[in-house]
């Protein structure tokens, strides 16, 4: 695949046109919800309940190269650690979790990438904090900023370890459901990355959709070589 990103999912890292409120500069700020504990409380039950699925877009940004790309697709997840992310656009290629085993498919080449998904997914790039809400706290310094619209909550979530890839997250979060619409991370080098999700829906999901069979003949990689 076109340049794996370690920051996110998606390979191509893209600058969000993010409001001020979600920038970093946001000030804490008092919510409606008096806490950052309960809105957290909230997410959990709405995402540690069930599993859910939803379609994505993506835009990030390479600060230094000043590249901005895009990019789309669905992504599904699954209780405890389990995702699976379907790129349609620019190009078709899968990033698929077990829990412990991470594959990225690019079919059109018909190579694999196999690496480690704790490993990968470590300090929460990917988003992968959808698939557990629980580790929140123990991985990530939680505060409520300005909200980036009226209808929404911002969470910033900045890790406990200091990361060069990962400086903060924010977690935008409609009022009325408790979905997340969208999140953005920033990093050191100045790089962003926003995904806007729509259409969740919470239902049961096969545990089948988050393993990978290699395709015969395909091109093996390893993630760490």
């Amino acid at each position: 695949m076109p340049g794996i990103s370690l920051s996110d999912p998606a390979e191509p890292e893209s600058l969000p046109k993010i409001s001020p409120a979600a920038s970093p500069k946001a000030q804490t700020k008092a919510s409606s919800l008096s806490s950052y504990e309960g809105i957290l409380a909230k997410l959990e039950t709405r995402y540690n309940a069930a599993d859910f699925s939803a379609t994505f877009s993506q835009e990030s940004t390479l600060k230094a190269l000043d590249i901005t790309d895009t990019a789309s697709g669905k992504a599904w997840f699954k209780h405890p650690g389990m995702m699976r992310w379907e790129y349609e656009s620019p190009e078709k290629y899968a990033i698929i979790s077990d829990g412990k085993n991470l594959w990225i498919y690019r079919p059109e080449d018909n190579q694999v990438v196999i690496g480690d998904a704790m490993a990968y997914f470590s300090n929460g790039k990917g988003a992968s904090f959808l698939s557990n809400f629980k580790l929140v706290q123990d991985a990530y310094t939680v505060s409520v900023v300005e909200p980036a619209k009226n209808d929404q909550y911002t969470l910033k979530l900045v890790p406990k370890q200091k990361q060069m890839d990962l400086s903060a997250i924010f977690l935008n979060i409609e009022k009325a459901s408790f979905d997340i619409k969208s999140v953005l991370t920033l990093n050191d080098y100045g790089d962003e990355t926003r995904i806007e999700f729509s259409d969740s829906k919470f239902e049961d999901l096969d545990a089948s959709l988050f393993n990978f069979i290699i395709p015969p003949g395909a091109d093996i990689l390893k993630l760490d070589e």
